[in-house]
């Protein structure tokens, strides 16, 4: 019996031997990591369109505070990246202000700020896609959909949390223009919602972390946070987005994403 087994291995790898080979390839770091973001993606799709309402506190390294809030519209588009449009609402010096993104698969991102002290819209040049959303410690960059294309991946390890056990990969920004070279990401297993980031600047120092707390299941599905913290550790400066009032599946459509929708927005 061992013989024979022997035998039919040894044929199976004759006949089989380039089939075996791109298994084995398939379970490389970098095919793993790319895996695990894919079913963060695949468990997030499929919402539609979404509203929240959202309170951003920004804090300076000696601990004063300013806030805003804003309502959040978000678009899933069949075959692309989220559209979103961002309106401030607190303080008077900022209400009106809109931002509209549409994130692309492949490609730069197309962003456009309303500002409605100037009566103009400008657009956000993919090279400035680093700089600073509103004065806060989020960059143009991050607040737009993460699309699974944006990145190349790799699996670093499975680790434990407070939430239980985590897969940690990495992931690098495909576009030359990111502020970040690369950026460290903790799942849960269970659920794979991102715990947290690390953000490593061009030069590969740490330069941020994000941290989200409070998930909650809407439509018995999609998990959203209700608190998001992103700290600079090279400034001490961070920004804090709480969200509340989470509506999904909700009745939009391309025309509420569309630059008009900017100068209407108030």
């Amino acid at each position: 019996m061992q013989t024979s087994v022997s035998t039919f291995l040894i044929s199976l790898l004759a006949i089989s031997g380039p089939l075996f080979a791109l298994a084995a390839r398939q379970d490389t770091p970098e095919a793993r990591g790319l895996a695990i973001a894919r079913e963060v993606d695949r468990r997030d799709s499929g919402f539609g369109a979404q509203t929240a309402t959202l309170t951003m506190t920004l804090r300076n390294r000696h601990g004063e505070t300013s806030t805003r809030e804003m309502r959040v519209k978000t678009l899933e588009v069949d075959g692309d990246g989220d559209k979103s449009l961002v309106v401030f609402d607190r303080p008077g010096d900022v209400a009106g202000t809109a931002l509209l993104s549409f994130t692309h698969k492949a490609g730069a991102d197309d962003q456009w700020l309303y500002l409605p002290a100037l009566g103009r819209v400008k657009r956000i040049a993919s090279n400035n896609k680093a700089g600073p959303f509103m004065g806060s410690e989020f960059a143009y960059e991050d607040v737009v959909s993460q699309e699974v294309e944006k990145y190349t991946y790799r699996f670093l390890r499975e680790d434990t949390s407070e939430a239980g056990p985590i897969f940690v990969i990495e992931r690098v920004p495909v576009d030359g223009n990111s502020g970040y070279s690369r950026q460290v990401v903790r799942i849960d297993q269970a659920e794979h919602r991102i715990l947290d980031v690390e953000y490593y600047d061009r030069k590969a120092a740490l330069l941020k972390t994000l941290t989200m707390h409070g998930y909650q299941r809407h439509l018995d599905r999609f998990w959203r946070p209700d608190r998001m913290e992103m700290v600079n550790h090279q400034t001490g400066k961070s920004t804090t987005l709480a969200w509340s009032d989470y509506a999904l599946g909700v009745d939009l459509d391309e025309r509420d994403f569309d630059q008009t929708s900017l100068r209407r927005a108030r």
